[in-house]
């Protein structure tokens, strides 16, 4: 049976993985986040010349791409993007896991510091978004917001033009344009700041948004509004990067903005209002439905193959925790050591926070010591990791849960510490502490979710990709809570009954077991 599960999770992760291996060499590696249209977005084929995103069975088209496919063309190289979150773009270029950053970033001082800069590929001027139905939509000047509740993305100096607005109410920056726009839609916030094309797409694709048209708009500096692709400081490309953008004149930059905005993929948001809000939940679901099934796929994988290996990762803690001091000074001495080591790792795992984690392991390795994770293996590790911290003080509370009478016959009847953990106190541990290993399965489907930091393309990504495409935020998120509700509901009735079918007299079982192996002896 042991066999069979290894062989189907070893299936599992080859059908994940089979359709999505590439040859770096062919390949140009772009980081985008590909939900930042017209620059940038996700498309389901390879229309318009879509090029394909890495790990998964989508394509991403835009503004970006297009600027990337004749900088590949160049180099005699294909375009793979690796859709990234904006605040991991750059760590993953510094650590190599892509080639280059063409989404939309400005060539700042602070981010010169980090990664190098080509030559402008776009200059674009900062506008406003609000609500098509709220006082601010006839606004002409920034300073007709005054008193209107204003925010732009995280980590972009969109976020520091709202104080040139007197008497603003800046609020938090958000971490992507999918927050923002469900944040206007929702009327928690009255604006955001953001670039012309993104807010001139904002206004065709859903009615309820508007562009502001402002005669009277905000003083930007040069670096700021001008659009460069990032690469790394001993990058050689850069000058055939250059090359490329200097003979892209500015009318062909306009040109190409113009055919992106035309070409972008616009679901009928405008006729959502007319249907009733159960009708636009079942339409986000028949309509990508392969989208939200992978990412589920992938969340269950992630959680399940998670929870498998952290719980033995607890079992072994818990057995060596447990163990007898060594009359061997030398292992006693590694015993102790690596008593230390093992309270260190359950500290650290157990005292921060599981997105904090996976940037570190995800990025922080590629960087420190050049190990370039696969993402999807990244992700089953760092859930294992972080589980096993967890499980090891539920498995030492199981243990402790366990008769000490117990204990005592199987010494007094010759038993050694592995064979009394082995054959009478684990069975009862794994009774025990059944409830709260179901507990941390359900919390690990849950938690895959922060893993969307280093890209992983599960549930909670792909409801937010479908999300950005649609400007359908509230039902498509309904969709995504009904989908973890469905999982987690379902992951708890399946071991409830297990522990119905595991409760028996686990101390006869134990005492019968002991009775055996005496009988044997």
């Amino acid at each position: 049976m042991k066999k069979r599960l290894l062989l189907l999770l070893v299936a599992l992760i080859t059908v994940f993985h089979i359709s999505t291996r590439v040859q770096a060499d062919d390949y140009l590696r772009v980081g985008m986040e590909a939900a930042y249209a017209p620059f940038n977005w996700t498309q389901e084929t390879d229309e318009n010349g879509a090029v394909p995103i890495e790990g998964t069975n989508q394509f991403a088209n835009g503004y970006d791409v297009q600027v990337a496919k004749k900088i590949a063309e160049k180099m005699d190289k294909k375009v793979l993007v690796v859709k990234t979150k904006w605040e991991g773009l750059v760590p993953a270029l510094t650590s190599s896991k892509i080639d280059m950053i063409i989404a939309g970033m400005s060539p700042t001082e602070e981010r010169k510091k980090e990664i190098a800069f080509s030559s402008r590929y776009y200059t674009s001027l900062p506008t406003l978004v609000v609500r098509s139905d709220s006082k601010w939509a006839d606004a002409r000047s920034i300073q007709d917001l005054a008193g209107a509740r204003i925010t732009a993305q995280q980590g972009v100096y969109l976020y520091d033009l709202i104080d040139q607005i007197n008497g603003v109410d800046k609020q938090t920056a958000m971490g992507d344009f999918s927050q923002i726009r469900q944040a206007l839609e929702a009327g928690i916030i009255d604006a955001y700041v953001s670039e012309r094309p993104e807010a001139r797409t904002a206004q065709e694709t859903n009615p309820a948004f508007r562009m502001v048209a402002l005669t009277s708009g905000f003083e930007t500096k040069a670096e700021d509004v001008t659009i460069a692709v990032g690469m790394r400081k001993n990058d050689s490309r850069i000058a055939t990067v250059n090359q490329v953008l200097e003979a892209f004149t500015e009318q062909d930059q306009l040109a190409l903005m113009d055919k992106m905005i035309e070409s972008q993929p616009v679901e009928a948001a405008s006729g959502k209002a007319s249907a009733s809000f159960p009708v636009q939940v079942w339409k986000i679901l028949v309509n990508n439905w392969p989208q939200l099934l992978r990412g589920t796929g992938m969340t269950l994988l992630i959680s399940i193959l998670g929870t498998v290996i952290g719980t033995a990762i607890g079992l072994l803690i818990g057995v060596f925790r447990t163990a007898p001091k060594a009359d061997n000074k030398g292992l006693a001495f590694l015993q102790k050591t690596l008593a230390i080591l093992i309270n260190v790792y359950i500290e650290i795992f157990r005292g921060t926070p599981m997105i904090v984690q996976s940037m570190v392991i995800y990025y922080g390795t590629a960087q420190a010591f050049g190990l370039n994770l696969d993402r999807t293996l990244a992700a089953i590790f760092i859930v294992s990791i972080n589980t096993g911290a967890y499980m090891s003080e539920i498995v030492r509370g199981g243990i402790f849960a366990v008769d000490k009478g117990q204990f005592e016959a199987a010494t007094a009847l010759g038993f050694t510490h592995n064979q009394t953990m082995r054959k009478i106190v684990l069975p009862q541990v794994v009774r025990n502490i059944l409830p709260a290993t179901g507990n941390e399965f359900v919390i690990n489907i849950k938690d895959t979710s922060v893993l969307n930091v280093i890209s992983v393309v599960e549930l909670y990504f792909s409801g937010n990709t479908v999300a950005t495409q649609t400007y359908q935020y509230f039902q498509t998120f309904t969709v995504i809570a009904i989908i973890y509700f469905i999982l987690t509901f379902t992951v708890t009735r399946i071991l409830r009954m297990i522990e119905k079918r595991l409760d028996t007299d686990t101390y006869t079982t134990g005492a019968n077991q002991m009775q055996t192996e005496v009988l044997h002896d």
